[in-house]
């Protein structure tokens, strides 16, 4: 419950950070977007809304944005690449039966959406809650070469931090926007799982017509 009213109100909490901490806010930032996508254990951390929010606030002078994006694109591609070696070390033996923390089905759903797209899937997964934290362990599994997926996985974090960042820096602070950003942010949150949802479906009803 904590988690869930921090994700759907991140523009009060995210306000109150600012506020209070000034700039170890940039660190508190690069921390969860490291810890999202470099951490399988991670994938309930706020993303596409936080990266929204904070690009609102870059917006009203509270962020600089020029200091932002890079160092969240750093933290994204650090995590990715910290997520890979995980699973090239380890790989499936941190999901031979489930847990509290790993889940199988997750993985599965990662393969399955990693078979129909490919390398590429390192540059979607971006924008998929869930799917964003384990695609780079799985490519980690499928022992992917290092130098694609690095390549990859630089445009990944780039396109996904970018674009969302920039996202709320233009858009955040207009007054409809502005005085609705809590609905906002459910409503991203909303969409960004609605395209994880219809590939698990997919995968669901090819599993069952195989069977």
């Amino acid at each position: 419950m904590i988690l869930l009213d921090f994700v759907v109100h991140l523009d009060a909490h995210l306000l109150a950070l600012v506020r209070e901490y000034g700039t170890l806010v940039y660190a508190i930032l690069f921390v969860i977007i490291f810890c999202e996508t470099g951490l399988v254990v991670a994938p309930f951390l706020p993303g596409d809304s936080l990266l929204f929010v904070t690009g609102a606030m870059c917006g009203m002078d509270l962020l600089e944005l020029h200091i932002l994006i890079p160092l969240l694109v750093l933290a994204a591609f650090g995590g990715d690449n910290t997520n890979y070696w995980i699973g090239r070390r380890f790989g499936i033996r941190l999901f031979k039966h489930d847990s509290r923390f790993f889940k199988l089905q997750h993985v599965e759903k990662t393969q399955a959406f990693y078979a129909r797209h490919g390398g590429k899937t390192i540059i979607f997964a971006r924008f998929l809650p869930i799917i964003r934290t384990f695609a780079p362990f799985v490519a980690g599994i499928g022992s992917m070469r290092y130098r694609q997926f690095l390549m990859f996985s630089a445009l990944g974090s780039m396109a996904w931090i970018g674009g969302l960042t920039l996202a709320g820096f233009f858009f955040g602070n207009i007054p409809i926007i502005k005085n609705n950003l809590t609905l906002m942010i459910v409503a991203i949150i909303v969409i960004s799982f609605i395209p994880a949802i219809r590939e698990f479906l997919r995968h669901r009803r090819e599993r069952k017509h195989s069977a």
